[in-house]
């Protein structure tokens, strides 16, 4: 009865949170704080994905993992480019978007050789719970747990909190994303950065500028060698090329500074075919790559996105009622609804909001923030 309690608590204060406006770091640690009185774990890893493509854009770590990086980049091959059906990107397709290590069943003991072969050895995590952070059948990101021999394994129950949560989860990863922005505007190479990777997966060479890129993404000093992000797209590419999907990676990834990016990764080939080593792009992302996430992001009415997006595209209130066959008045309605849901009060702040200042100044602000 107690624990049934406490997890209805965690359950209101983690939407609460999730609606409070706050940005995506502040948001994780008070919500794992939160839910941790119901579901208790020594360390957590919490990572972001493009949800067009379920590719990793970013990581948090909490507990007992907070400032190790020395093994990320072997996470990110693992978990992107081998089969496991209890993967991130797999689990975003389940119906159910929780699972326990110490749960699956045989036919999903891959995850199981997750945890013995890489988190076991490397942390000393005897068990693992996921949950992606999805809404209605689309998913913004994904929490790992893990407990160590002395904390026990997750149950059920915890799996049935952890399912619970995922919808409040999702909305304040999505919105907190869009307010995750430092003060700095400018870019820090010209052009499009590339990553040369080896069959190993280890970094053969990179474009002058690549390191800068990798450390504005992660929003700390870092090279491509150690980055998980980086090898995520890798091992996403080497499935690629082995055939097992129909498409290579692509990532739209929003730095710490505030800036969008585009990420691409594509296997290489030589005379004789495949050679192993892949290129990875980091260059910078364009208003029609930005957009569609941003809108989703915000959850519009499809009437809103198409409002939004003439506005983006510079557009005034007759121009887009003309455009969409509706009245002026319906158009201020939409705009209105549109500003209350990304928190702005005029076409600049929205635009700015989507772009972070980059293509302010080529769109024209009207006299009238409704106008």
């Amino acid at each position: 009865m107690a624990r049934g309690l406490t997890t209805q608590r965690v359950l209101r204060d983690v939407d609460v949170l999730a609606r409070a406006g706050l940005d995506l770091e502040t948001f994780l640690g008070e919500a794992l704080d939160s839910f941790s009185r119901a579901v208790p774990f020594v360390a957590a890893c919490v990572a972001s994905v493009d949800p067009a493509t379920l590719l990793l854009t970013g990581t948090w770590k909490f507990g007992d993992l907070r400032g190790r990086d020395d093994h990320d980049h072997e996470w990110g091959l693992r978990e992107y480019g081998t089969e496991d059906a209890t993967s991130f990107r797999d689990l975003a397709r389940r119906p159910d978007p929780a699972v326990a290590v110490g749960l699956v069943r045989r036919d999903e003991q891959a995850a199981t050789r997750r945890v013995e072969d890489f988190m076991r050895p490397h942390y000393g995590y005897t068990d693992e719970l996921r949950v992606v952070a999805k809404d209605r059948g689309q998913a913004w990101g994904g929490i790992a747990l893990f407990r160590d021999p002395e904390s026990g394994r997750f149950d059920e129950d915890d799996v049935a909190t952890m399912d619970a949560l995922s919808s409040s989860l999702c909305l304040g990863i999505r919105t907190g994303l869009l307010l995750s922005a430092g003060e700095e505007t400018t870019s820090v190479a010209s052009g499009p950065a590339v990553i040369i990777v080896g069959p190993d997966g280890q970094v053969k060479q990179f474009s002058a500028g690549a390191a800068e890129r990798v450390s504005q993404l992660l929003g700390v000093i870092s090279t491509p060698e150690a980055d998980g992000m980086i090898t995520s797209l890798v091992g996403a590419a080497r499935r690629y090329a082995r055939g097992e999907v129909d498409l290579p990676p692509r990532a739209r990834v929003r730095s710490r500074t505030g800036m969008w990016h585009v990420l691409h990764a594509s296997p290489m080939y030589g005379s004789g075919g495949l050679v192993g080593d892949v290129v990875v792009t980091i260059d910078d992302a364009r208003p029609p790559d930005v957009v569609p996430l941003v809108v989703a992001a915000y959850d519009l009415t499809p009437r809103e996105r198409d409002v939004t997006q003439l506005v983006l595209q510079g557009l005034d209130t007759k121009e887009i009622a003309t455009s969409l066959h509706l009245s002026a008045w319906t158009v201020q309605d939409h705009l209105k609804s549109v500003f209350d849901k990304a928190g702005v009060r005029s076409r600049r702040e929205l635009i700015a909001r989507v772009y972070f200042d980059r293509y302010v100044p080529k769109v024209r602000e009207p006299a009238d923030a409704w106008g």
